[in-house]
Formats: structure tokens, C-alpha cells, sequence
């Protein structure tokens, strides 16, 4: 009877197969055509991990609202591995909705992949709404966003998580470990997330093994619009407290926590990227029925790299390539088709060995009617600055106007036959990779349109541009310590720069060498610093609109201290010292912030304006409330441009002895003084004590006798 028992058992796991275990999955939705009738056509790309079998374990169904009847094509597989250790899969799903209302798809099943929070069956939900935005007259598209298939990070290693989280509508898009719907999602103790940038960080231990993440992602418009549906006009977003998200899609994924490696060094104990791989939450341009290419190229040098996972459309190629040195290139080979005109695709990548894995980057694949145009042009790399000279004959109709650099701030200007543009190592988006021997800077230019135009007459313009300098000449050192000199380029103003600097004294005459940062300070040292434009205009004015301490070399970092506040000063012990119009020297005395940081980075917010002219921001000065704000004309002001400088390092304080060497602590003459008087009040009290203690223990004594 047992021998027939297990022979059934046997049989069974064979007619059921492998066994699948869920790794995650990601939904993103972009609307189509808008019929005679109304309703209007939605596209679904649904990408789902798993171990074993490739294949979609996933039922969607309509939740609520009209969802109309939703038609589905079979799952096809993007990347896998032979042993079936991994696979990811793509689903492409359509409907065509009725009515303008919201409505939800949602989904569930069993089960993940073991992991250590056990975790069984997961949810999947996703929000849409067709109604037609005010600001681009069209249904709202949701935000996007993947992750690979496997995720794999060494115990020692795990430092943070840098998720995708792009909005083809440049909505704000924020992640959460659930939405409303989630009454059992999980959260790790010991992993947070910072839902504006969609960053999950480790503070703790991880156990080995797998752990599962199951977000939600919600797109909020960066300004107050109206969304027309079938029932009227509704507002989208509550100017309050609690602003409601048009779309909300899942991003699902699982990291397996490996065991301790011996190191975490990039392109020694794990792979690092080198150039030219994209950079994390780069937009490339793809042309329907024009092949696109993707290059990533890394370098290990303990192990070798045995696979690049990636997460890519359905029809996307890979091809591998070994190199010396240890690097290993893929080409990533995409030919988009009529269906996927005008999508916004992810594709998220990593390097693999067996005992490590490179960070996972993204990026976004757009995809327009015909290929971009990218112009004729000349770099000029200089110590700190790039300038790119574009040719306007290889650029027929194009207007500088309409152009921009990475950080849309920057723009360009021009004569009669060149578009001319320069920037510095740190300004207008430039991004630092470092590509083994090099250090590589680069940029792009790209056109933009009116956001409140709904149709164009101009070509589409991209294309990059970069500096690479030898290891040797420290350019990475001046640019991550000191702040070199910032450049700009703007129609209006033509090239300008600012230099923010650290000083020795009031004179601001000397400034701290470059070579001394991080600059030394103690807590209440006066600390003097100087702001200065450098511009052929004669006639302008520097106008300083803010200035935020922060512990990390980014003005936008959660934790910050403002200085100066549309332009009036905030903190007490600032003084400003009056200089001509295009300087502006301050004094500040020293502080740290608390929790354990040491180091303070100072930004600065800075305009320069037309000399004289009334309907600047410079002239408006201090405002109190922010509602006095005009708007921006291009003729009188530059856009606002952050300047930062530092690190401030505030020394620790020491309480060893005093010492016969240069490094004592000196103590003062009232220091001293105070010292005595401590010691003295200390024997007094002491005396005191004593004295009250032997007169309540003779009280005690008569009181004890009295009662015999």
C-alpha cells in the first residue's frame, strides 16, 4: 500500500511540473485611441517574474467601475536563465472603456517564492482613470517603472535600492508600501522607503534569504488640474493637506539577501558599470521600425560576469560579449513597432556573477513616429567647463528657444550660424561616470514644448554630448570636494558663472585653499563666505533668493536649514557684508546637525538681473509670503540657479588630558575661575549633605528611644 501511495505522489509532481514561485510584477497603462462614441481605447503591459516555467500566473479582473471587456495575449518570456532559476514575462492587454470614469483591475494568487517574512499569496491592484486632463487634453497616463527578475544582494552589501519611477505626464510620482486597498502588504523593520524619490534603504541586519516588496505607485500633477468625464468637471488635485492621485500602479519584486562576500567593491568583489551604460533614470529616443541600441558594459576583476539581467518589452534582444580585464558588454537590441508609438518603456538591468550582482539601473525608452534629430556638433573640454558649439545647418528650423539642456533651467544661445552652449562639471544636469581609466561628464540637449500646447510643428531634437579626463588629473577630486566655478548659458544673458567660496576672514580677500576641503571648523566659529557673478554684461545685479544648510551634497535633501528665505534672512547670526552688485559676502557662525552628522553643505539659490529694472525678482527683495511672487521675465532675469559649496566639517570636540604636543585643549583664565567655583560649591553641598544626615539619624535615635 505505501509503494502504490508514492508511486501516486510521483505522479502527481509529474503531471504538475516544476514548481513556480512568484518573484513580483509591475503594471503600467497608456491610453489609445479616443473613437466617435466616446470611449476610449486602453493598453495594459503587465511584466511578472517567477522561478520555473515561464508564464503568467495572473487573472486580471474588473474591481470596480466600467472596466469594458479586456482582451489579453499570451504571456511571451523577455529574459530567463536555462535552469530555470529565473524568467520574466510580458502580457499585453487592451480595452475600450465606455464611460470617462475611474476604474480598478485588481488580481491575486499563490504563491511567492519562500522568502523569509513568509509571505504566501500576493495582490496586485491597479487605478485607472480616463477622464481628459485640462493640461494635456488627453487621459492620464500612469506612472512607469520595472524591476529585473532577481535581485540579489550579499548580506554585507546592502546599502540602498534605487527604483524607477517615471511619468510619461511629468507628474510626481511617489511609491508606498500599499495603497488603500492593502490591509497585508508586508513592511521590513529594518528596510525604509523614501517615497518622493522611490528609494528603499537598510538601517539594521537583513536575514538571508529572500524578501518580498509589494508598492504602490501614485502620480500626483505639479499643479492644481481638472479631469472631464461622463458626469462633468471634477478637480484631480486638492491644493491641502491630502491631494488625491489620478492612477496607482504595482511594482512587486523580491531581493535575495546572499550570503557575506569579502568585499563590496565596485569592479573588484562586485560588478561595476562602466561607460557608456546609461545612467539610472536616463530617456533614451527609439523610432518605429528603427532598430535601437543599448550598450552595457562592466568590469569585475575576483570573479567573472556570467549574464546581464534585464527587463525589457517582449521583443527586445541580448547579446553578450567578453572583453579583457575583466568586462563583460551587451548589446540590448529593441525594434519598436506601430503598437508601441508613443509609449514610455522601462528597462531595468544588471550584472550578474555567482556570488554578486551590480546595482540594478533603469531607464525610459520613448518611442516617436521617426527618429530625432541629433545636429553637428563640437565639444571643447576644458579643466572645469564643457562648451558645445551645434551647427544650425545640420539643425534646419530649429530655434535655440526651444531647446534645453538636461536640467531645464539651462538653456542655450546662438549667432547667426551656431547654437552655443557652456556649462561646468556640476551644473545644467551634467552627471559624473566613472569608466575605469576615466571619468567621463556628460550631458544632452533636447528639445521641449509648450506644456499647455496640444499640438507642435517642430522636429524633436536629442542628442549627447561628454568630456572624458584621465584619473590622473583629480578631476574627480575638485569636483566632489571643492566646487569649482559655476557656468550658464541663457538666451537672454548669454554665458555667466558664479563662484561660491569659503574665506579666511571678513576682509574676503583669501580664500580657503581647495586642497583644505573638507574646510575645518568648530561649533560658533565665525564662518565667512562669498558669492560673486561673473558676467560681460555691464549692467546686472546678483540677487541671492535662498541659502539651505543640508548634511548631503544636495539642496533638496529631506533634512535642510534655511539660512536665507525668498531673500530674507532666517537665521540670527548672519551678516551680510556690503559689496557691488555682483557680489554678496556673508557671515554665519559654525553649527552641525544633529543625529550624527558632521558635515554641512551650503546651497544657494541665486538670480541676476537687469540693473534697474522694476519687474525683476532682484527687485522685489524680501518676501515674506511667497504669493507676492511675479512671474519670470526672460528679458529682465535668469532663471534660478543652485550653487553649493562644501563640506563645512565640524570638528569633534576631545576630553583626553592635556597634552605637551601642538593638539591640547587650552583652558582659560575663566575656565579656571569656573572650575574652582565648582569644586568649592561641590565640598559645600557635600558638607551639607553629611551634616543633614548624622542630624536626621540623632532624631531617629531619640525618637526610637523615647518609644522603649
Amino acid at each position: 500500500m505505501a509503494h502504490v501511495a508514492m508511486l501516486l505522489l510521483i505522479s502527481l509532481a509529474l503531471a504538475l511540473g516544476p514548481a513556480v514561485g512568484f518573484y513580483g510584477g509591475s503594471m503600467m497603462f497608456t491610453p489609445g485611441n479616443r473613437f466617435p462614441d466616446g470611449s476610449v481605447e486602453v493598453h495594459f503591459y503587465y511584466r511578472e517574474s517567477s522561478r520555473g516555467p515561464c508564464g503568467s500566473q495572473v487573472d486580471w479582473m474588473c474591481k470596480s467601475g466600467s472596466c469594458g471587456i479586456l482582451t489579453k495575449s499570451e504571456p511571451v518570456v523577455t529574459d530567463s536563465t536555462s535552469e530555470n532559476l529565473w524568467c520574466q514575462s510580458e502580457t499585453h492587454m487592451a480595452t475600450n472603456v465606455t464611460s470617462n470614469g475611474p476604474f480598478t483591475l485588481s488580481s491575486s494568487g499563490c504563491c511567492w517564492e519562500g522568502n523569509v517574512n513568509g509571505v504566501g499569496g500576493w495582490k496586485l491592484h491597479t487605478h485607472v482613470n480616463t477622464g481628459r486632463r485640462s493640461d494635456t487634453q488627453s487621459p492620464n497616463r500612469s506612472p512607469v517603472s520595472a524591476a529585473i527578475p532577481n535581485i540579489r544582494i550579499p548580506q554585507n552589501c546592502f546599502q540602498s535600492i534605487h527604483l524607477l519611477a517615471h511619468d510619461p505626464d511629468d507628474d510626481v510620482v511617489r511609491c508606498r508600501f500599499n495603497d488603500a486597498n492593502c490591509t497585508d502588504c508586508h513592511h521590513h523593520p529594518n528596510i525604509h522607503l523614501q517615497e518622493d524619490s522611490c528609494t528603499l534603504y537598510r538601517e539594521g541586519s537583513l536575514d538571508l534569504g529572500v524578501h518580498v516588496f509589494e508598492l504602490m505607485l501614485e502620480d500626483y500633477p505639479v499643479s492644481n488640474i481638472t479631469v472631464t468625464d461622463d458626469d462633468g468637471v471634477r478637480n484631480s488635485l486638492n491644493n491641502g493637506s491630502n491631494p488625491s492621485a489620478l492612477s496607482q500602479v504595482p511594482l512587486q519584486f523580491a531581493v535575495e539577501i546572499l550570503p557575506p562576500s569579502q568585499g563590496c567593491v565596485p569592479s573588484v568583489n562586485k560588478p561595476r558599470f562602466l561607460t557608456p551604460t546609461p545612467l539610472h533614470g536616463d530617456v533614451h529616443h527609439a523610432a518605429v521600425g528603427e532598430a535601437h541600441e543599448i550598450i552595457l558594459r562592466a568590469q569585475i576583476s575576483d570573479s567573472s560576469i556570467t549574464d546581464f539581467q534585464v527587463s525589457g518589452p517582449f521583443n527586445m534582444s541580448k547579446t553578450l560579449k567578453s572583453e579583457s580585464n575583466g568586462v563583460m558588454v551587451a548589446t540590448l537590441t529593441w525594434t519598436p513597432q506601430e503598437t508601441d508609438l508613443y509609449r514610455h518603456v522601462p528597462v531595468c538591468f544588471a550584472a550578474d556573477t555567482l556570488h554578486s550582482q551590480s546595482e540594478m539601473r533603469c531607464i525610459i525608452v520613448t518611442v516617436a513616429k521617426t527618429r530625432v534629430l541629433s545636429g553637428e556638433a563640437n565639444v571643447i573640454c576644458k579643466d572645469n567647463s564643457i562648451s558645445i558649439v551645434v551647427s544650425k545647418a545640420s539643425m534646419d528650423g530649429i530655434d535655440q528657444s526651444w531647446l534645453q539642456l538636461r536640467d531645464p533651467t539651462c538653456s542655450l544661445t546662438s549667432n547667426d550660424t551656431h547654437i552655443l552652449g557652456t556649462m561646468s562639471l556640476n551644473t545644467c544636469g551634467t552627471t559624473m561616470d566613472d569608466s575605469g581609466d576615466f571619468i567621463v561628464f556628460k550631458n544632452e540637449i533636447n528639445s521641449f514644448e509648450n506644456p499647455n500646447a496640444v499640438i507642435t510643428r517642430r522636429n524633436q531634437v536629442k542628442f549627447g554630448f561628454s568630456c572624458q579626463y584621465p584619473k590622473m588629473a583629480s578631476v574627480s577630486n575638485r569636483y566632489v570636494n571643492h566646487k569649482s566655478d559655476y557656468i550658464f548659458t541663457e538666451s537672454s544673458f548669454g554665458t555667466f558663472g558664479y563662484s561660491f567660496e569659503v574665506f579666511t576672514d571678513s576682509s574676503f580677500n583669501r580664500q580657503v585653499d581647495p586642497s583644505l576641503y573638507p574646510v575645518q571648523v568648530q561649533l560658533m566659529d565665525k564662518i565667512y563666505m562669498g558669492i560673486e557673478a561673473h558676467t560681460a554684461l555691464p549692467e546686472v545685479t546678483l540677487f541671492v533668493e535662498s541659502c539651505r544648510a543640508t548634511p548631503e551634497d544636495n539642496p533638496f535633501s529631506a533634512v535642510f536649514y534655511d539660512i536665507i528665505k525668498d531673500g530674507c534672512i532666517k537665521d540670527d547670526t548672519v551678516m551680510i557684508y556690503k559689496a557691488n552688485s555682483t557680489k554678496y559676502d556673508f557671515e554665519i557662525q559654525a553649527f552641525k546637525f544633529t543625529g550624527g552628522f558632521d558635515e554641512v553643505y551650503i546651497s544657494c539659490s541665486v538670480i541676476l538681473c537687469a540693473k534697474d529694472s522694476t519687474n525683476s525678482r532682484c527687485a522685489q527683495g524680501c518676501l515674506d509670503q511667497a504669493t507676492r511672487r511675479r512671474r519670470r521675465d526672460v528679458s529682465y532675469e535668469t532663471a534660478r540657479h543652485y550653487i553649493t559649496q562644501g563640506p563645512l566639517r565640524v570638528a569633534r570636540q576631545t576630553h583626553n588630558a592635556a597634552s605637551n604636543d601642538s593638539g591640547f585643549l587650552h583652558m582659560s583664565t575663566s575656565t579656571g575661575v569656573f572650575a574652582g567655583l565648582f569644586v568649592v560649591s561641590f565640598v559645600v553641598l557635600v558638607g551639607f549633605f553629611v551634616y543633614n544626615s548624622r542630624k536626621t539619624r540623632s532624631i531617629d535615635r531619640m525618637h526610637l528611644l523615647s518609644t522603649l
